[in-house]
């Protein structure tokens, strides 16, 4: 029944906030009228409130209404009833641990395996993995548990960067810090660069958009996928 998509980035460069990916969101909340938020990951410290106006400005084109989690008196109520949910990207720590303050992230997991549809992007995308440890966010707060809501049988690098052979910058790529992952995790780790996403439905998980995506998997080569391939065989 899952019905996601999970978007490297909310915006790509030279673009506005959610643009390049309005006409696959018109067609993915095709049914719905308001679109639950979850604002919690506050790109940059914003505020909740400025947040859900951010989005609701982007979801006006498509005449989709948009309501903050955070209007709400009782969040688990909202999410049982959403029609669709969305969470934005920000940082994966704060997010994560608000989604535990609040007893909603097996709730969040159990309402979309039932099939509400769900869009993440970057810090809402990484929660779909079996656990955020591959966030490339600092640890501005300790969430109680790293473990997400497994929408997906792996874990989510976004806005996977390939190193600059032209960079005299010395610091970790990040290759090497997914390598540092694998040292001590099993769990495979797919790259997204900007402007790609899966697309998941039931069990079918695929990747879109026009770029490649790199998988890496523990005592493996990383390995290029194509655009349009089938990541359902990844355990």
């Amino acid at each position: 029944m899952k019905n996601l998509i999970i978007a490297s980035t909310s915006t790509l460069h030279g673009g506005g906030y959610l643009d390049y990916l309005l006409p696959e969101l018109s067609a993915h909340f095709k049914n719905i009228t308001t679109l639950l938020f979850i604002p919690y990951a506050r790109p940059s410290g914003i505020t909740h409130n400025e947040y859900t106006e951010k989005v609701r400005q982007a979801f006006s084109k498509i005449d989709i209404k948009v309501k903050g989690l955070h209007e709400f008196e009782n969040p688990k109520e909202a999410i049982k009833q959403a029609e669709g949910i969305f969470t934005g990207g920000g940082n994966t720590f704060l997010l994560v641990s608000q989604l535990y303050r609040y007893d909603l992230m097996t709730l969040l997991s159990e309402t979309l395996k039932k099939g509400t549809p769900y869009l993440g992007t970057s810090a809402g995308s990484n929660i779909t993995g079996l656990t955020m440890q591959t966030t490339n966010d600092m640890p501005i707060i300790y969430p109680p548990s790293f473990q997400t809501l497994g929408m997906i049988p792996f874990n989510l690098n976004p806005h996977y960067l390939d190193p600059d052979t032209n960079s005299t910058h010395m610091g970790e790529t990040r290759e090497t810090r997914i390598k540092e992952f694998h040292q001590f995790n099993t769990l495979p780790v797919l790259g997204l660069r900007e402007g790609s996403w899966l697309e998941v439905r039931n069990e079918t998980i695929t990747l879109k958009g026009n770029l490649k995506a790199r998988l890496f998997r523990q005592n493996q080569e990383p390995e290029e996928l194509e655009s349009g391939s089938d990541l359902s065989f990844l355990k």
